[in-house]
Order: structure tokens, then sequence, then C-alpha cells
């Protein structure tokens, strides 16, 4: 099954509950449309690329959305393969929402993508946020860099009568945003968690390397991560960083790595301080065990070749999907699901290879 159609499965669920929508009919054609896909007779190439789009698009239209909508998102980042993945599946939203409805000239919906290229680079994202929301878009989409830095702007939004679908990282009063859409963070930090304290033998000295603490993502993946190493008296977090507390990250990861030879495993919170980590002087002979954050293809090489234990993984071009198909239902007042979380992954070399990890590969 292709992702698109597992995020809009996850989310024609959501809403069937949330919105009162007719569970036996619209399920059980979505469940014949896929088991159909293994029992046609063969068709041309043409033909079976036609019928894959359709089954990718599984669009609820009992659910009204107003035409000629603009979806705003401004991203916590633009760059890196993590984003540009979530970018993708946000794209593909868009053209199964208007093949759906058949929405087509000005009656099509849109999108932009806007953010900056540094995920600290929280003033760029709040400059951003202000023109964006002067530009009065239908639905505003938001994963922020700093959830305390743009109460302002989205306050601005509600009163605009601009509804806000935060995704990724949620800001701080939950009541100002119509839906969030994201990842369950605190079992990432769980996770990662669990397989330290396996590697460890529940012995050992650990330092977390994080993105910006002002995140609202990174703090539950730490939150979660600790709370496993809390109950393991052989365990001792001896350094937690983060990217917004220090001039240079990779500068302070290495001073770590100096200060504490004896130093047995390293928690890096997400995709650039990983990569950052990857990069470092470090004994080989004598290495920390490392689990990262989001399967780039630095820390997939980094897997394969031992270099690192393994990684928790998301799936971003599900979440993007998502979160485009819930800003285009809010164009229209209804019931949502307020919070869905989607499940993480964890990586290493027994199911890197595997296809069913591949969409927690980018």
């Amino acid at each position: 099954m292709k992702k698109a159609a597992v995020a809009a499965f996850l989310l024609a669920g959501a809403v069937m509950i949330a919105g009162g929508i007719n569970k036996e009919s619209g399920l059980n054609n979505f469940v014949a449309d896929v088991q159909a896909d293994g029992e046609k007779d063969p068709v041309s190439v043409n033909e079976q690329e036609e019928t894959e789009e359709k089954e990718t698009s599984q669009v609820d239209t009992t659910i009204p959305v107003v035409a000629g909508s603009r979806i705003a998102v401004v991203s916590k980042c633009v760059d890196g393969e993590y984003w540009k993945t979530l970018h993708k599946g946000m794209e593909a939203a868009v053209k199964d929402i208007n093949t759906a409805y058949d929405f087509q000239g000005d009656d099509e919906v849109t999108m932009t993508f806007e953010g900056p290229s540094d995920e600290q680079d929280v003033e760029t994202q709040v400059n951003t946020l202000d023109a964006v929301i002067a530009e009065n878009p239908a639905v505003l989409c938001l994963s922020a860099s700093d959830m305390d830095s743009c109460q302002a702007q989205l306050e601005a939004a509600g009163e605009n009568g601009i509804p806000v679908v935060s995704f990724d990282s949620n800001v701080v009063d939950n009541d100002l945003v119509a839906a969030f859409r994201g990842t369950d963070n605190s079992e990432v930090g769980r996770i990662a968690g669990e397989k330290m304290t396996e590697a460890l033998n529940g012995q050992g000295k650990v330092a977390i390397f994080s993105a910006q603490e002002k995140t609202e993502s990174s703090q539950k993946r730490v939150e979660g991560f600790k709370s496993v190493l809390e109950d393991q008296d052989g365990i001792t977090i001896i350094s937690e960083l983060y990217t917004d507390q220090v001039e240079d990250m990779s500068v302070a990861m290495q001073g770590v790595l100096e200060r504490y030879p004896d130093l047995a495993g390293v928690f890096c919170t997400n995709e650039d301080v990983a990569e950052l980590y990857l990069k470092l002087d470090k004994n080989e002979d004598n290495a920390p065990i490392m689990i990262g954050v989001d399967a780039s293809s630095g820390q997939q090489e980094a897997i394969k070749n031992g270099e690192q234990l393994g990684c928790v993984s998301q799936d971003p071009y599900e979440l993007g999907y998502q979160t485009i198909l819930t800003a285009a239902y809010a164009t229209v007042p209804a019931d949502q699901e307020k919070e869905i979380l989607m499940q993480p992954k964890w990586i290493d070399p027994s199911n890197i290879e595997n296809e069913t990890c591949s969409r927690y590969l980018y």
C-alpha cells in the first residue's frame, strides 16, 4: 500500500469517529479498494498507473472543503532529508484533494511551503509567520521552532479567522490551534532509553545531545529518554547539551567526549545533531554506543557499518500528508480529532533492509 493511502486510512478513521461519518460504508469501500489491488486481471501500464493513483487517494469527499483554498505552511525548517520528505507528502495530499473533489483552475486547493533553512532560526520563522498571516490564507500550518515565540502570531491568526493546524512540534497554548498532527515524541525517547539500557546492560555514563530546548518535540524526546534511565541505578546522565544553549554544538559535543573518556552511551535527539556527532573524532576502539533519531542517509550508513546502534525514526511523508488533509478539512468548521500521534519505528541492522521500514528511511 502506498504512503498516501496509509495516511488517508489513519486520518479517515479519526474523522469517522469525530465527525460521525458512516463507518460501515466508508471503511468497507476503502478495504475493498485495497483488497482489489491484488485480485484484478492484468491491465496495461497506463491503466495500472491510473488505478494505483486512484487507490492512493483516499480523501473523504463527504467532508466539505472550500474550493480555491490556499493552505500556508510555515515549517520549522525547509532543508534536510526529513523536511524535504515531509514536503513531498504535503504535495501529494494537495494533488489527491484536487483530484478527489475535481477541483480545477481557480478552484484548486493550493499550498505554500516556507520557513528557515536552520531549525534554530526562530527570528526568520516568526517574521515569515507575520508575512503569511498578513496574506490571510484559508488555513495556517505551523511547526514551531520555539513553542513560546509565536504566541502573538497565533492570536492574530485567530482574530482573523484563520484556523491553525500545528504539526511536528506543537505550541504552548493548545487552545490556539484547531488540531495537531505529529509523532509520539515521548515514545521516541522511551524507545531510545530502552535500547540504550539494554545495550549497556544497565551500567554506564550517558550523554544527551539535543536539538533546541524550546522545541516541544525535543523536550518530549528527552523526557521520555530520561524517564527510562531514571529507573536504572547503574546509569548516570553526565551531560545534557542543547543546540540553542551552546555557541558551537560540534565543539561542545567533542568536549564531552574528551572530558569523559569512559562515556558509554550517547543519545542524539534529531537528524541534524546525529549527523554532526557522526563527524566527530572518536576513539574507534572505545566509542560510546550511539542512538539517534530520524533515519537520514548518514545515519543509515552508520547503522550498517556498526558505528551507530540504531535510531528511532518517524514517517515524515505520512505526517505531511495527514497535516494537509487536516488543513483542507479545516476550511469548513467541523469536528476533527484534535490530536493524532503517529508511532515511531526502531531501525537497526536487523530490519534496515526490510521493505516494511522503507517509509521510515529518508
